[in-house]
């Protein structure tokens, strides 16, 4: 969101930066949600013994996902030249789009290492029950990312120093991802030095390693990919279409997607917390705890997508100017608004139950889940688009409810296997 604001007020006629960042970080989501299991798996399988009281496997777990985490960044540092070809013979956009979005992503790839690590690191927090650490290095990397971003963008001419425009805004996030995950491990040694005493020595380096721990590190973790490459394929698949739009409803549609995003974080605040509660009663074998959880989880979820459907419907379209100055961007959202303010209900329960089934390490479920999904988005926007034919904004409507239809899969699914893939975990 911050790359997008600094990009949409670089310039009054900000279309095509909007949309070269939209790109850019797409092909980042590509990359990084492929490998979210990271921080899923890593939460899920600490949560659970944390409930043990096994402070050894805590440990290993962190050690596993930071030794998989470097590993995943140096290939993918290695073979980011192709991954560019690749990802532009699917996404088709405009050529100055496309210059910007390839300049965006040659400065933020260098930052691989420290994002991925940051995933296992606010994963392993998490399943630690330890949510403050987490926030703590949330928002200590986003007031980086603001401050650098702006900073290095806009420069500051009174000093002399009149900024890196567009480049700027990548090697704000990069400055950031590094510095966050400098106060993560600190974070790491210095709360944990006593309960974890002896816990990362060569021994426990070999022992995280062991083939037993592995297998079910690949085993939770391999569904989780599964699923991570679902929810590529949609979000790849909403970016791609609307990039045939055209610059104008591409940045619009761009803006939407990140306005989405203020309240998935929030929700995702309580995922996250039935997530650590889950694998913590789970692995404590209490049956009666996983179901409060869920329905504490789901209350305070669902109490907050409520609220931020007035926040959407009333303030909407002041915190769409908040993201860019272009009028005519501005102007072509004004259609759409509604979708924006309805997604919380219907989001609530998709995001409430990944919480639920990473806790309770029921990976399989969830990748069932996300295939129908998959299949549902893409079948709503080409049955859709051989019914109807739409044209204009009507072809943004169908993509709206293509969206809409596969979060709708996604929580019904959840819901019905509830009993036998999270709640058997105890028996």
């Amino acid at each position: 969101m911050v790359d997008i604001a600094v990009a949409g007020h670089l310039d009054s006629s900000a279309a095509a930066l909007i949309g070269g960042v939209s790109i850019g970080s797409l092909m980042f989501d590509v990359l990084y949600w492929n490998f979210g299991f990271l921080r899923a798996g890593t939460g899920g399988m600490t949560s659970q013994a944390y409930g043990r009281k096994d402070w050894g496997d805590c440990a290993r777990n962190l050690i596993r996902g930071l030794g998989a985490s470097v590993s995943i960044a140096i290939l993918m540092l290695l073979l980011q030249w192709p991954f560019q070809k690749l990802f532009f013979s699917f996404v088709d956009c405009s050529n100055d789009v496309m210059s910007l979005a390839l300049r965006y992503f040659r400065i933020r790839i260098l930052c691989a290492p420290a994002t991925l690590s940051l995933m296992v690191i606010r994963g392993w927090f998490i399943g630690m029950q330890d949510t403050v650490s987490s926030m703590v290095t949330d928002i200590f990397v986003n007031g980086l990312n603001i401050a650098a971003s702006i900073f290095l963008a806009l420069g500051l001419p009174s000093l002399g120093f009149h900024g890196l425009g567009f480049s700027g805004v990548a090697v704000g996030t990069v400055v950031a991802q590094y510095s966050g995950l400098v106060l993560g491990l600190a974070i790491v040694a210095f709360r944990y030095s006593e309960r974890f005493r002896g816990a990362f020595t060569a021994t426990s380096l070999r022992d995280a390693f062991d083939r037993r721990g592995m297998k079910q590190f690949i085993s939770v973790n391999s569904d989780l990919f599964v699923r991570s490459l679902c929810l590529i394929a949609v979000y790849l698949g909403f970016s791609a279409i609307s990039a045939r739009f055209g610059d104008v409803l591409l940045a619009m549609c761009s803006i939407m997607m990140k306005l989405l995003m203020i309240f998935s974080f929030f929700s995702d605040g309580f995922a996250y917390a039935g997530e650590a509660l889950t694998g913590r009663f789970i692995g404590a074998r209490d049956a009666a705890g996983v179901n409060i959880t869920v329905r504490r989880s789901f209350l305070w979820c669902m109490g907050t997508g409520l609220l931020f459907v007035a926040i959407y419907a009333f303030a909407g379209m002041p915190m769409f100017r908040l993201m860019t100055e272009d009028a005519v961007v501005v102007d072509a959202s004004r259609a759409f608004m509604p979708w924006l303010a309805l997604i919380p209900l219907v989001g609530c329960p998709a995001f409430m139950w990944d919480g639920i089934y990473i806790g309770a390490t029921a990976t399989r479920a969830m990748r069932d889940s996300n295939i129908g999904c998959v299949v549902s988005f893409f079948a709503t926007w080409f049955i859709g688009s051989l019914l109807l034919h739409p044209q204009g904004n009507m072809s943004v409507h169908l993509l709206f409810a293509a969206y809409y239809a596969h979060l709708i899969f996604r929580s019904g699914y959840q819901t019905v296997k509830y009993r036998s893939a999270v709640l058997r975990q105890i028996s």
